[in-house]
């Protein structure tokens, strides 16, 4: 396998972390998110539930189209997608299986490398095709929805359950057939392209690649344009014999030419309302898109042997070449599947470090970003916190004022009802309680002098009080030296003994 079919290490990691498949469930009547790829959300009608998966193929957590595919034939019955302008070139990658299909329980991302799921899905390959499955023939995988005609990178277009069995040139052709529709027949006939949907599809032949998948007898393309006013729908056949050209029906003949007949568009793409003028624009550029097909295949008709081939070999019937060139083949085959097998190994191991080393890197990361997470949410709580408390506080404030303010009021109140009362209890004192407050002055002025008088009698009484008190004890003192004198035997003679 050449360098351009391996797949990148950038295009590997991206892969881990941006493809999405969805399986829808098989009792829903759509494909779920993916029904805005059919005409009016409605998917084609008719087609029988049994041995069909229905696949909403996403990426980048957006959907990108939808496929039914066939478990029976390992191949898709159709994939319907909006038009979109081409998606510039690119490195081919490595192609993808749905786990899902084979194992539902299976926990590996819906659409993912087929090395990742060969150890972990259970019966891989049994309603899918695989990637070995085309080894050593003569088909590769062909995608109904090209990869070129994505708006930009879509690795679902590279899953399995999106390519049939083509040969390399019929590939070819196909791809340059779809391209050349889009550019310059169907998208510049429908607006911008908006309004443009289109299905894909593959109808079974009796031929199998190793018994497992089924090599498609022709593929189509149906066509709708939703412009109001000037729409229209086309269908479109291609036949794998070689020298086929692609050929332009109506919609309603190519339902006719499917498996159980279905209705591609609900109301038929509103063909009561189409243009015919853009329809007849349509054909004129599928006739020159004929007609450069036509170029391509004379111009390799007319293309000369190899150099490399022998006179010899150019004489040989052509039952001896087949037979020659399917022996060199095997042989080739032979030699080189050891080596290929142990590129294989060596790039399974690579890529199983690799993802190793992505994982422990991605732990850490997880870890740091969890550390650096619980400390913006810690500091996030306390500064929120804080605010709620001042919030809290400044809240407060008027509440605080307006019971200041209450308490002020019952205060003037209570020093108006104090002085209420003085003044009541003032009006209930008698007049003449007041007029006797009123003249104690003067009663008080006039009585003065007599207090006087009274303070001076009573002084003068008191001096002579106490006169007679000094001469009573000055008398009663002389009697009783004069009665000691007595007893003892002097006698005193006094002139007059009344006196002392």
């Amino acid at each position: 396998m050449g360098a351009a079919r391996w797949l990148s290490l950038g295009s590997l990691l991206a892969l881990a972390g941006l493809l999405q498949g969805r399986l829808v469930r098989q009792e829903e009547a759509g494909f779920g998110e993916c029904d805005q790829f059919f005409y009016a959300g409605t998917p084609p009608a008719g087609l029988p539930a049994d041995g069909h998966v229905k696949i909403c193929q996403r990426a980048e957590g957006a959907e990108r189209f939808a496929t039914l595919y066939s478990i029976r034939d390992r191949i898709p019955v159709y994939s319907a997608f909006r038009a979109a302008p081409p998606a510039p070139g690119g490195a081919e990658l490595r192609w993808l299986v749905e786990p899902q299909i084979d194992d539902p329980n299976s926990s590996l991302e819906e659409v993912t490398n087929e090395a990742d799921a060969v150890t972990s899905v259970k019966n891989l390959g049994s309603k899918q095709a695989l990637n070995t499955d085309y080894l050593d023939s003569d088909y590769e995988r062909g995608q109904l929805y090209p990869f070129s005609l994505s708006s930009d990178f879509h690795p679902t277009t590279f899953a399995l359950t999106n390519a049939a069995p083509m040969t390399p040139s019929f590939r070819e052709r196909w791809y340059m057939n779809l391209n050349s529709l889009m550019d310059q027949a169907l998208t510049p006939q429908c607006g911008d392209g908006e309004d443009l949907y289109i299905i894909t599809g593959a109808v079974p032949s009796d031929r199998k690649v190793k018994d497992k998948m089924t090599v498609p007898e022709f593929v189509w393309l149906a066509a709708c344009c939703a412009v109001p006013g000037g729409g229209w729908a086309m269908g479109f056949v291609k036949h794998t014999r070689d020298g086929d050209v692609i050929e332009d029906v109506m919609v309603k003949e190519l339902e006719k030419l499917l498996p159980f007949n279905p209705q591609l568009f609900q109301n038929n793409c509103g063909e009561t309302e189409q243009d015919t003028e853009k329809m007849k624009k349509i054909l004129e550029m599928v006739n020159q898109v004929q007609d450069e097909e036509r170029m391509v295949q004379s111009k390799e008709g007319s293309v000369p042997l190899s150099s490399t081939r022998s006179k010899k070999s150019a004489l040989l019937p052509p039952e001896a070449l087949e037979e020659r060139s399917s022996f060199l083949r095997k042989l080739m085959g032979f030699i080189a599947t050891p080596f290929i097998k142990l590129f294989q190994l060596i790039y399974y191991l690579v890529v199983e470090i690799l993802k190793n080393i992505v994982y422990f890197l991605w732990y850490v990361t997880k870890q740091v970003i969890n550390g650096i997470e619980s400390c913006l949410y810690r500091l996030g709580s306390a500064t929120i916190s804080y605010f709620m408390a001042i919030g809290e506080e400044l809240a407060s404030i008027p509440w605080k004022v307006v019971k200041v303010i209450v308490k002020i009021i019952r205060a003037i109140l209570r020093i108006l009802c104090c002085l209420l009362k003085a003044i009541c209890r003032i009006l209930g004192i008698p007049v003449r309680v007041l007029l006797d407050v009123a003249t104690f002055p003067v009663y008080t002025m006039g009585a003065v002098p007599i207090v006087f008088k009274d303070i001076a009698m009573g002084l003068g009484g008191t001096i002579c009080l106490l006169f007679d008190t000094a001469l009573g004890t000055m008398g009663g003192l002389f009697q009783l030296v004069f009665s000691v004198c007595k007893r003892i035997g002097y006698k005193v003679n006094f002139a007059n003994s009344e006196e002392l």
